[in-house]
């Protein structure tokens, strides 16, 4: 791997000649316009093509941002390019070469060998480069042609009193010497500092893999510690990579620190990313103060946030001018650029695949596809998520009787094996941002790798908790928050909560309960405690008899709940009984091969409680209409078409 000093010698800033380029403020002698470009969340996602559907997706894929770049480039004389972080795993091909082809014989990871034919100057890391462990995230790295950068991120158990004297997994910065070219066609020097920073939060969502290795920071503690340092290092600019979003409610050790991080004095330009949502446009992160959706500006500073799985290409254009011998930042303006766009319910894409990215991974493509083949079972009945955040929904239950199959035969033998087992999951592709086709489907017949990829995306492990009934009413009160209230007697109102992250609708089987949505919520989408003497969950029953709060049981989860994510009240590593060796998609894949046929059928342990002369509505993919007469306990109706491609449906309460 070459060393950052290497990377960061001094070169020209990529220049592409023969072409008109806007020019606006940098015109003239001693004006640059310098661009910006970035990328974030890509998730392995390199070429245009779905593996969980097996089949070309025109909405993702590097190879197509990678010709959205190359238009970009081609407009300014100055242009930068960077990456934001979660490069790792997100798809079969992550999980492919982390667990079959693994790095252990050297080679490049496809990831790079995308990234490196593009000319990325710096990365940062994203909470998912750790999914896999520190060694194979080491090893990855290893074949990137540019250097990663984190700033809050230290080996050991402690962190020291000065964030400067921490021992640091990576370098906090680099400075990049590159030549830039003014208005009027001379060349200056510029120096351009670049900064990375990770969610604290990774301590939670892989301890399996961190703890007692590393150790993280407050991404603002570290901005302040380490911004003077680069200046006096003589940074005439500095960019910030920071994985991650846009919060307005400031607190320590925030996950989605990007606007309060935009405050540090010192910082000129701010890629933002990990909420998989874009900025600027959109009114994802209207009405927070400071945060100028419009002009896409982070208490003045220019940020973006460009999507997901390769979406859009973040830009931010720096118009910079001299004073006093210094550079300055007279303009900026920024854009979230897209590789597609809907028209008519249909998405068109904007570009085709750049050669060079593609002729790169296609082996490794081949391979992926031979992988999510494999057959290792079959079902006699269709698996579906289009209604399983309104019903007890096949495609949850399958997860969750995998892993209550697999907890029950580690725990016979420990001092937990009488206590009632209960198991908890939750769905995972249900639209949202991931578009109108972004849903579970598996038809009956034979099921393959990539089918159980499908009905369970990510590499979490299994874990077991030990809960009382009180902790376990509160936690189906949390997974209550999915919903707006509602008010009996009315029609057609929205049911789902858009702020609610689905993923947090945690369906716990082994007990049955109703959830009362005319009741108010107990707890917000953050975890956060706003009506003490909320009941969404009635009827909460064990085995036919109301659960006494006092009783304990075991629940069977996944290693990201038990250890805190999500925020569930009482739910974190204190509450740890089991800590299993396995994921959570290597016990379903063992559970289907172990049954051979499977009949996923919902229990309807759970349901929405009735409500007279009430309806709700909810949107879904349009091919639900197609499996809406087999949800059980469950009057769905058709009620036309919905925003951006998905549909609408009516639920009778």
């Amino acid at each position: 791997m070459k060393t950052a000093s290497a990377r960061a010698a001094s070169r020209p800033v990529r220049v592409v000649r023969g072409k008109q380029r806007p020019r606006g403020r940098a015109s003239g002698p001693g004006r640059v316009h310098l661009r910006l470009l970035g990328t974030t969340d890509l998730h392995v996602n390199l070429l245009a093509y779905d593996y969980y559907a097996d089949k070309p997706n025109d909405t993702i894929g590097l190879a197509r941002t990678a010709s959205v770049l190359e238009t970009l480039r081609g407009e300014v004389d100055n242009a930068l390019l960077f990456d934001n972080g979660d490069l790792l795993q997100g798809t079969p091909m992550g999980d492919f070469i982390a667990y079959e082809r693994g790095m252990e014989n050297g080679g490049v990871h496809p990831i790079m060998k995308g990234m490196n034919v593009l000319g990325y100057e710096c990365s940062t890391l994203g909470n998912h480069e750790f999914n896999y462990g520190l060694s194979f995230m080491d090893k990855v790295l290893a074949g990137a042609n540019f250097p990663f950068v984190c700033a809050n991120l230290a080996r050991g158990t402690r962190l020291a009193d000065d964030p400067r004297a921490d021992d640091l997994y990576l370098k906090p910065y680099v400075i990049l010497d590159r030549t830039v070219r003014d208005g009027a066609g001379a060349s200056h020097p510029l120096r351009v500092g670049v900064i990375g920073f990770v969610p604290p939060q990774i301590m939670v969502w892989d301890s399996k893999n961190l703890s007692g290795e590393v150790v993280t920071r407050d991404i603002v503690e570290a901005a302040k510690a380490w911004i003077p340092e680069m200046k006096a290092a003589g940074a005439d600019i500095i960019v910030a990579l920071s994985h991650s979003g846009i919060n307005g409610r400031e607190a320590p050790m925030m996950e989605n620190a990007s606007l309060f991080l935009a405050g540090v004095e010192g910082i000129d330009a701010i890629f933002t990313g990990h909420q998989h949502l874009v900025f600027p446009g959109g009114t994802d992160f209207d009405g927070i103060a400071d945060v100028d959706v419009n002009k896409g500006t982070l208490r003045g500073k220019p940020a973006v946030m460009a999507g997901f799985w390769g979406s859009h290409v973040g830009v931010i254009d720096l118009f910079l001018e001299r004073a006093g011998g210094k550079w300055q930042v007279a303009a900026s303006r920024s854009e979230a650029r897209p590789i597609y766009r809907r028209a008519d319910e249909q998405v068109v894409p904007l570009v085709a695949d750049d050669r060079r990215v593609a002729g790169a991974v296609y082996a490794d493509h081949e391979a992926t596809l031979e992988y999510i083949r494999r057959p290792v079972g079959r079902t006699v009945a269709p698996l579906f998520s289009y209604f399983s955040l309104v019903a007890d929904d096949p495609s949850v239950q399958v997860v969750s009787d995998a892993q209550a199959w697999y907890m029950r035969t580690l725990l016979k033998e420990t001092r937990w094996r009488d206590l009632p087992l209960l198991s908890a999951t939750a769905p995972f592709k249900v639209g949202g941002r991931g578009g109108p086709d972004y849903y579970t489907e598996v038809a009956a017949g034979a099921i393959a790798i990539k089918n159980v990829a499908d009905l369970y995306l990510y590499p979490n492990t299994i874990r077991a908790v030990e809960v009382s009934g009180r902790q376990l009413r509160n936690w189906l009160e949390m997974s209550a928050g999915l919903y707006n209230r509602i008010q009996p007697g009315e029609k057609d109102q929205p049911l789902i909560n858009p702020h609610f992250p689905a993923f947090n609708f945690d369906v716990i089987d082994g007990v049955t309960y109703a959830i009362d949505v005319s009741q108010p919520a107990r707890y917000d989408f953050a975890g956060n405690l706003v009506d003490a003497n909320a009941a969404r969950i009635v009827d909460l029953c064990y085995e036919g008899a109301p659960i006494d709060p006092d009783r304990k049981f075991i629940v069977a989860t996944n290693n990201y709940r038990a250890g805190g994510g999500g925020n569930f009240p009482g739910i974190n590593d204190d509450v740890v009984v089991f800590v299993a060796p396995d994921t959570n998609r290597d016990v379903l894949v063992h559970y289907i091969i172990d049954r051979g046929t499977i009949d996923p059928v919902a229990d309807g342990n759970w349901q929405l409680a009735p409500l007279p002369d009430t309806s709700v509505l909810f949107e879904s993919g349009p091919r639900g209409k197609a499996f809406m007469a087999l949800v059980r306990d469950a009057a769905i109706e058709w009620a036309g078409d919905g925003r951006d491609g998905f549909a609408l449906y009516r639920l009778w309460l």
